[in-house]
């Protein structure tokens, strides 16, 4: 049976809203003979998030030292039986039908190696806002990713990305960046794989006072000119390299 692996990297006291992306998992309509995993993988040691977490077969906990959520991530990458790997961060909510349009892309675009999905912003108050710049539904090329985050307008959540698992290996996954690693790797796979933008929402992007790019002085801190200037010479060097990612039925040929 074909799997999808959802990944999500949590850390102890910033858990609480961890049932709410369980519950948005199990009320995923999947294609016939699809199933989805949830890899939780804790970025650090305490244990504490897995001990919320329900008796599920589907869900496959496992702690590890702190790193960030791109090392987080990535540990449970090691862990993930699926061919599709897609992010979901502990805080967010999966949309109605979000993984079964996922699924459906990537099956009927054999040649894509990732897509990903426009997001919804979840208020405080309860209230939903759209992304203001969310691209057009179809082909999202490197060239247009690349202007936009080197004009700091980057529209679409990294989080959102779905990608074929070898894809995700042959990237090294997500970077061990101090924030920006999800974003990151979406401009990466444009580097070498073409994709495509789903138009319909995959998930609720959760704001409240407690997140991590809520805190003040969080650009600052994380050096956010800096990291764009990694990313895009990172993007840059993958392009100059000649290196693109072959679907598997034209691998070896």
């Amino acid at each position: 049976m074909p799997i999808i692996s959802v990944i999500t990297a949590v850390v102890a006291g910033k858990h609480q809203y961890l049932i709410g992306a369980w519950e948005s998992l199990t009320a995923q309509q999947m294609p016939d003979g699809w199933s989805w995993e949830w890899i939780v993988q804790e970025d650090g040691l305490t244990g504490e998030p897995a001990a919320c977490l329900p008796d599920d077969d589907r869900i496959k906990p496992a702690v590890g030292r702190r790193g960030g959520a791109g090392v987080a991530r990535t540990m449970g990458l090691a862990r993930a039986e699926g061919d599709l790997v897609r992010a979901l961060d502990a805080d967010d909510l999966l949309t109605t039908g979000a993984l079964a349009r996922d699924i459906a892309t990537m099956e009927e675009h054999p040649e894509i190696g990732w897509c990903i999905s426009s997001c919804i912003d979840l208020l405080p108050d309860g209230s939903c806002k759209h992304g203001p710049n969310d691209p057009p539904a179809g082909p999202l090329s490197a060239e247009t990713l690349r202007r936009q985050l080197k004009e700091d307008q980057f529209p679409v959540v990294g989080t959102h990305l779905v990608m074929r698992r070898d894809l995700a290996w042959a990237l090294g996954a997500w970077p061990a960046y101090p924030a920006l690693e999800a974003l990151a790797l979406v401009l990466f796979c444009a580097a070498v794989a073409p994709g495509l933008m789903i138009k319909e929402p995959g998930g609720f992007y959760r704001k409240h006072d407690t997140m991590t790019t809520a805190r003040p002085g969080y650009r600052e801190d994380v050096n956010v000119p800096l990291l764009r200037d990694s990313i895009l010479a990172r993007m840059d060097a993958l392009r100059a390299s000649g290196w693109t990612w072959l679907p598997a039925a034209e691998k070896g040929h």
